[in-house]
This record gives C-alpha cells, structure tokens and sequence, in this order.
C-alpha cells in the first residue's frame, strides 16, 4: 500500500491529545521537521505551532497559499465543507461512539446488555428455522411422511368428538 497523507500546506489534521484533542486543524506551513503552524478557524483553535507527533493526518486537503491568514484558510475549509465531510467519515464515527460508549450509565449499560440479548435470541430462532428449513429440503419428502401431518390434523377432531360425547 502507497501512503498517500503527505505533510502538505491546506492538509487537515487531527489533534490527538493536547490541549486542543478531537479538534481539527488545517497546516499553514512547516515550521522544521518535528513542527509545523497550523490553524483551526472554525474547530476553535488559534493558529499555533504544534509538533507533528500531536497530529493525525486526515484524507482531506485545502487550497490555499504558503502562509495565508486565517480569513483565507477559513474561506478555503468552509468552501470544503470540512466539518461536514469530517462527521460523515467512520473515523469520526467512532470517536463520537466512544464518547458516548463513556458517557454511559449504569442503567443504559443495563439497557443495552438486555437489547443485545433479544437480539441474539431472535437471530437464534430464526437461524434455527432456517437450518430446519434447509434439512428438510435436503431430504427427499417420503411417502409415509405427508399421511402423518394429515393424522396429526384429524387427531383433535376425534379429541372434540370424544368431549362432546362424554358431555
């Protein structure tokens, strides 16, 4: 596999911890190899240097040039759309699924054990049905077979009749 997320000016990384972690920012230049001056207009975050170990490199790149103001950078990542591009990735996902995975109480902990042990038995009944199902269409129906689901049938008319008789 090629690895394609390149320190770049415009490129947009994720904080990783620090004091700005779960933000995004966007690289307005690199300062040397350990550092570079990034920028996070609209995640809320002043441009700063920060040290690339602190950063997570993301897929998404902005145009704009070497240097640029903080207006041309947030002109550039609100013409992207990254806020919105950034929510719709799994990577995001995740992060926010954790968040609340800790959030959690007690009692929704509780909530999601009974949840996922309904689940687990419907699946359970329904494969079992399908497994059933698929026996029985691997055998060939035999002759003796059909007349006894016709006598199972015809049994509790006799049992009503016998009823209605000792009545």
């Amino acid at each position: 596999m090629v690895f394609k997320r390149f320190v770049e000016i415009g490129r947009v990384a994720f904080i990783a911890f620090g004091p700005h972690a779960g933000k995004l920012v966007a690289i307005v230049d690199v300062i040397d190899q350990n550092r570079a001056l990034v920028d996070g207009p609209c995640s809320g975050v002043r441009r700063q240097a920060m040290p690339f170990k602190c950063m997570q490199l993301t897929d998404f790149v902005l145009k704009f040039p070497h240097s640029a103001r903080q207006k041309c950078v947030r002109r550039a990542w609100e013409k992207e759309n990254i806020n919105e591009k950034w929510a719709a990735t799994r990577w995001a996902k995740k992060i926010d699924a954790r968040k609340k995975k800790a959030k959690m109480t007690d009692f929704d902990r509780y909530k999601v054990m009974k949840a996922k042990k309904m689940r687990n038995r419907i699946i359970k009944h329904e494969m079992k049905k399908l497994q059933k199902l698929a026996s029985q269409k691997g055998k060939k129906p035999e002759k003796s077979e059909k007349p006894e689901k016709a006598e199972k049938a015809k049994k509790p008319e006799k049992a009503k009749k016998a009823q209605k008789a000792q009545k």
